[in-house]
């Protein structure tokens, strides 16, 4: 029988980088060597626990050399990964606690009040890793319980398609699921990323601030990292200027980001001459404005590769590559083995091709699909038809091969009976000098059925315009139905835990301030 571990990666990182350092937390440096003996002493401390090979161990762990050792101590164990958003309450937790069936929840030290509670909750047992400054002997710590035992020689054999990490969506539509993907998946999606996609290379130096928790920063980031033999700066917690001096001081020149945290750094830059050097940008998780790439690309003096994909899709399904090219407002070319093609948007229980350059559903099929949602074969049903997994985004696909993304199927605007898509106005309002971010929204009327509402949160250094002013800047610009006459100022985007903009709450928020709630 073949036998295929998402833990070889590390394992294999071990014994061809040997001393090199593969992590670095604040001044902690780890080395590819070190990094696997504490992973491996992890998975005996687990195997000690009574975790055994299926079982599943949930991890709420933030972007400290902790979540590198449970993560791959889990898998080494045999063990199924849930890594649990950080910005989840207690009980939402404890929701993905019972869903999973998890054996046990790994929780640092700092995050116990979520953890303790999650695992009381759920009735999950709970062990701590990292420092214990209150020296507590309650939970115990999964390094005590290691270290009472020998490490284990080497992982776990497990199956190829034998589930490796469940990823639970956000849960827009419904309670969140859990995406099954295995080490398939996730072993092929962290090559193609690595050897097709990104132009990766040993002499990397990773900035990891992408929550490793999250599909992009898991897989792309810390698994491509650790693939190649690059050196992963981890980053807890997000701030341009924070990012910008961690970069220079650490020299890294490969960074991994979401489209707010590439608006961050622009504001960071402003008037700083002590910028990273950039050899490689990947960006994700959302579309990401042309003018904000074009900005980010001339001040940082690099090119961005941007890329999509799914919790369901391991994540990669095309990039921008360097052997096609990039070409702006386009999420690049399908990723090697998977196929990326646009359906017809309007049929469910088939799947019908369309030709280049007409608008449809965004369908993958490939190495990269996930197993299917976790005790939901329904769902899954739904989700994959014809062996295409339809990932309810529209979007086209020229006679180039290069793919873009339009909307999500959920967001599109249906004003006066047109069609309106969100991003293509956000791209426009986006290089209005005066506004920082934008998303754009359909809020009830009684009279177009649905109207254009653009929630903006405007440049501090700019001249503050009116809704008025930016409405009519707006029709200069845009065809009669699509401009927003409707404006709402905030201080800020609300934002998940994957750092996507919300269009639920925001659109919750305009309903509650116009009384259609």
């Amino acid at each position: 029988m073949s036998t295929l571990s998402l833990a070889a990666v590390l394992a294999e990182g071990a014994r061809r980088h040997r001393g090199k350092t593969a992590v670095v937390d604040g001044d902690l440096r780890v080395s590819y060597t070190d990094l696997w003996q504490q992973a491996l002493a992890y998975a005996a401390g687990l195997r000690e626990l009574g975790v055994r090979r299926g079982d599943v161990v949930a991890l709420i762990v933030p972007n400290t050399v902790e979540f590198p050792r449970a993560y791959y101590g889990a898998l080494a164990a045999g063990a199924v990964v849930v890594p649990v958003h950080l910005l989840l309450t207690p009980s939402e937790a404890a929701y993905v606690l019972r869903d999973s069936g998890a054996t046990v929840l790994v929780c640092h030290s700092a995050l116990l009040a979520l953890g303790a509670a999650a695992a009381a909750e759920a009735g999950v047992p709970l062990v701590s890793v990292g420092p214990r400054p209150d020296g507590g002997a309650l939970p115990p710590r999964l390094e005590d319980v290691g270290a009472g035992v020998p490490p284990l020689r080497s992982y776990e054999s497990t199956a190829p398609t034998d589930p490796a990490v469940i990823l639970y969506t956000s849960g827009t539509t419904g309670e969140p699921k859990g995406a099954v993907l295995t080490h398939l998946n996730l072993v092929m999606n962290t090559i193609v990323n690595v050897f097709d996609c990104n132009d990766a290379r040993t002499t990397d130096v990773v900035l990891g601030c992408l929550p490793l928790f999250h599909t992009f920063g898991q897989t792309v980031g810390m698994n491509g990292a650790f693939r190649i033999g690059a050196t992963l700066v981890l980053l807890a917690r997000f701030s341009g200027a924070a990012a910008i001096d961690l970069m220079v001081r650490e020299k890294v020149d490969v960074f991994h980001g979401v489209p707010t945290m590439y608006l961050g750094l622009l504001e960071a830059a402003a008037g700083r001459t002590d910028l990273p050097h950039l050899r490689l940008c990947i960006s994700g998780g959302a579309s990401l404005p042309v003018a904000a790439l074009e900005r980010f690309s001339t001040v940082f003096a690099t090119t961005v590769y941007e890329g999509y994909g799914l919790s369901e899709t391991s994540p990669t399904a095309t990039t921008n590559q360097p052997h096609f090219g990039v070409r702006p407002g386009t999420v690049g070319h399908t990723a090697w083995g998977v196929e990326t093609e646009i359906a017809r948007a309007d049929l469910d229980d088939r799947v019908e091709l369309l030709p280049p350059g007409e608008l449809g559903e965004i369908v993958i099929r490939g190495h990269n699909v996930f197993a299917g949602y976790l005790n939901r074969p329904e769902a899954t049903a739904q989700a994959v038809v014809d062996g295409w997994f339809r990932t309810g985004d529209l979007g086209t696909k020229d006679a180039d091969g290069f793919v873009t993304i339009v909307d999500r199927k959920k967001d599109l605007i249906i004003r006066g009976g047109f069609n309106v898509y969100p991003r293509e106005v956000e791209e426009v309002l986006a290089r209005h000098p005066a506004i920082a971010q934008v998303s754009v929204v359909g809020m009830p009327d009684g009279l177009h059925g649905e109207e254009i509402c653009a929630v903006v949160v405007l440049d501090p250094a700019a001249a503050a315009p009116t809704a008025a002013e930016l409405t009519e800047w707006s029709r200069e610009r845009l065809g009669r139905h699509k401009y927003p006459r409707r404006f709402r100022f905030v201080a800020e985007l609300p934002m998940g835990p994957s750092l996507k903009v919300l269009k639920r709450e925001l659109r919750r928020m305009v309903a509650e301030e116009t009384g259609t709630a």
